[in-house]
């Protein structure tokens, strides 16, 4: 992943510094622009006498007058050069400290280093600070890559960190915690629906202490280097410097930034780990993972070597299956985990992850590549509460539903991938916005009274608009429904990334335009229930001391939320799935960074797992059972299982086996189907593992029993013909 970033990067320390037209901002709602402005690098000038001499302890100062001259204007200012002493220098590997005082590496080849954590929050709040601040809400502590804003300009959550606009010399500080190589920095502007704010160059400055600092050099004229920075808000730009430095502290110092806008920047920081030998600093947190599992990045090649190894490890309980392809051509792959692969099991449920809708959303890809190979390995070695799951279950895992987007984003690598390339599939459509809107048809039929007598409460037929040859539906989308349609599934979880929060339906308002608005299902206590399983067993999202991703504090309300009142989204998976088949599905927004560095996959494995498996599990609670023909004891597929008080029925699979999530408690409910007597009897769900058996036997009705002997040929019994004749007679 990193040879991307480093082939990505510009080492020559001269250039143009061209200004794009500010574009959309980074909201993921139209699909990205197809030509980025070139990235390039700023030479300082080799002249000797504008060779910095410092200033303060004894130092001189002289300013340098540089002009910019571009398509648009920057603004032209003055800056001081400086020249600090000699830095103090802490225990480490091998350096050498040049005159100047920064620390120097022998000439070899650095290899790439990883993000220091800005983006994903393992640096902390305290851990930046700046020059001076907008407001609170435009700290140092949102100079993190990739962070959005509210709808809000001037809230406590703005996209970016900006300095006062009187503020001469604005820089932004990092402190490490511990002696730091740091090899390269990646920086956007301001995220905003309102602003176009972004920082055309800096330096960077290094230190020990806080105090006494030395600045990157150019290897060729000896200055200052000065780096590009952005033309637009969005597309992340790396520089690597130079030479690596080691030192605890970095600093950000804007040199230009946009005409008429502020100096503003969201950072990532590269920084290798050095050794401390002499435990002279406190060791920082470890990142990892006991399990010996495949913890890097996949593309498509690799995925499907990977899933291939799984299920030839594991061939009696592993099954690799296509449902289609995307419009690139590239197979949506699932593994489907179970004692009898490839066959549906009277009375065993079936259950799915769904990961990778936004391509860019690569950690729910992962995880489920970890999963199966968690589960294969723990099978083989007879862990009990694994070996229950596949011998119980029947689990279907798609690591890659958008892999055309993933393969965009994967090509940019994990750090400059943005926040929205690869999010769209490669016809520019948001697939969690394409599956057909049930809700409209659904909520209008409810206000005419029509519901459930006339227009059915639950497999609501597709639109006919969205059957049509023309319609914008993708081929991933057709390909999902049409899998959803062929298997009776009854659990499920959408993976996604960006933030730290699970979300449940309806997704979309009731009330037509409305932005946000609570809009539960008839099953909300279930979806609150399936919601706070998933978030209650997640270790990032239980962390009392974790900061809010964005700009919402998930943890206020148990970091559940209903999507409707979060943002709307019509044409969601989620609600289509409750609305067209027998499935509950919510949506897991797994971590800040969509797109996390693959050394924080152990960590998030970890955060993940138990949440994972606990999940699978939730497809006990409730009641199943299977209604049968009381007279030749088979399966009656298509029954309606009807619960009092809950607007919402599931029907019966093929073999007549149903599964129905409930909430502990008393239930009366009802089994009926064409051409039968219903049936309706108590069950009781408890806390004990279930799910509670509650099955049923319909007979027949007269009419349907006739229908069946005269469709055979047979004679009508003489007590049918005489009770047909009594109806007829009380009919009359």
């Amino acid at each position: 992943m990193w040879g991307l970033l480093l082939a990505l990067a510009t080492f020559a320390p001269a250039v143009d510094l061209g200004l794009g037209t500010p574009g959309a901002s980074g909201l993921g709602l139209a699909p990205p622009a197809t030509t980025k402005a070139p990235v390039s690098t700023l030479a300082p000038s080799s002249n000797p006498a504008q060779q910095p001499s410092g200033k303060n302890n004894g130092t001189s100062e002289q300013h340098v007058r540089i002009r910019f001259v571009k398509k648009k204007k920057v603004i032209i200012k003055k800056r001081k050069k400086l020249t600090r002493p000699r830095p103090l220098v802490t225990t480490g590997p091998p350096v050498i400290t040049t005159p100047a005082g920064a620390l120097h590496f022998p000439e070899e080849k650095e290899p790439g280093c990883p993000p220091l954590g800005l983006e994903s929050l393992r640096v902390s709040d305290s851990q930046l600070e700046a020059s001076s601040s907008q407001s609170f809400g435009l700290g140092p502590h949102r100079g993190r890559l990739n962070i959005q804003s509210g709808l809000e300009d001037g809230d406590l959550y703005d996209g970016a960190w900006c300095a006062e606009p009187q503020d001469a010399e604005p820089w932004l500080q990092v402190d490490a915690r511990r002696p730091t190589r740091f090899s390269g920095i990646i920086t956007q502007g301001r995220n905003s629906v309102w602003r176009y704010d972004w920082v055309t160059s800096y330096k960077v400055q290094f230190s020990n202490d806080s105090r006494t600092w030395w600045g990157s050099r150019n290897r060729s004229s000896g200055m200052d280097a000065v780096f590009p920075a952005n033309s637009d808000p969005e597309t992340p730009v790396l520089n690597l410097l130079p030479e690596p430095q080691v030192a605890r502290f970095i600093r950000l110092l804007p040199q230009t930034w946009l005409q008429g806008g502020d100096s503003c920047l969201r950072a990532e920081i590269l920084a290798c780990p050095v050794s401390d030998p002499n435990d002279l600093f406190p060791k920082a947190p470890a990142l990892g993972s006991s399990d010996p599992l495949d913890f890097r990045h996949h593309n498509y090649k690799a995925m499907r070597k990977l899933m291939k190894q799984v299920n030839e490890q594991c061939p009696n309980v592993t099954r690799i299956y296509s449902i289609g392809k995307s419009h690139q051509g590239l197979k949506l792959y699932v593994m489907e985990m179970s004692d009898h692969p490839g066959q549906h099991e009277l009375g065993e449920p079936e259950v799915r992850y769904v990961a990778g809708m936004h391509g860019n959303e690569a950690l729910g890809r992962e995880l489920l590549l970890l999963l199966m190979q968690y589960l294969c390995r723990e099978f083989l070695r007879g862990d009990p509460r694994v070996t229950r799951l596949l011998t119980e279950t029947r689990i279907h895992l798609l690591p890659s539903m958008n892999p055309d987007g993933y393969e965009t984003a994967f090509r940019r690598g994990s750090e400059l991938v943005g926040w929205a390339e690869g999010r769209w599939n490669q016809q520019g459509i948001d697939l969690n916005h394409n599956f057909a809107d049930l809700n409209t048809p659904l909520w209008e039929a409810e206000d005419d009274g029509l519901v459930p007598d006339t227009v059915p409460n639950h497999h609501l037929p597709l639109p006919t608009y969205y059957t049509l040859p023309n319609a914008t539906v993708a081929p991933e989308t057709r390909a999902v429904i049409e899998w959803m349609e062929r298997i009776p599934f009854v659990l499920s979880a959408n993976l996604h990334g960006g933030e730290l929060v699970v979300s449940y339906p309806f997704d979309m308002t009731r009330t037509p335009w409305a932005a946000r608005e609570l809009t539960p299902t008839p099953d909300d206590a279930v979806f609150r229930w399936l919601s706070t399983v998933y978030a209650g067993t997640n270790r990032a999202m239980q962390d009392p001391d974790r900061r809010p991703c964005h700009s919402q504090d998930f943890s206020l309300h148990g970091n559940i939320i209903n999507g409707a009142d979060w943002h709307t989204v019509p044409g969601s998976m989620n609600d289509f799935s409750y609305l067209h088949t027998n499935c509950f599905e919510v949506t897991v927004e797994l971590s800040c960074d969509k797109f996390p560095h693959e050394n924080e996959l152990p960590q998030e494995w970890e955060n993940n797992k138990d949440a994972l498996l606990t999940y699978l599990e939730q497809v006990r609670v409730g009641i199943a059972g299977v209604v049968r023909d009381k007279d030749t004891e088979l399966g009656i597929a298509d029954a309606v299982i009807s619960v009092d008080g809950i607007n919402h029925d599931v029907t019966t699979a093929w073999d007549g086996d149903y599964w129905r999530l409930l909430t502990p408690g008393d239930y009366m409910v009802t089994a009926s189907a064409e051409g039968y007597h219903s049936v309706t009897r108590s069950c009781r769900v408890t806390f004990e593992e279930g799910p509670v058996p509650c099955n049923f036997h319909l007979t027949k009705t007269p009419k349907q029993r006739l229908r069946e002997l005269l469709a055979s040929g047979a004679k009508v019994p003489p007590d049918l013909r005489r009770r047909l004749e009594r109806l007829r007679g009380q009919k009359n």
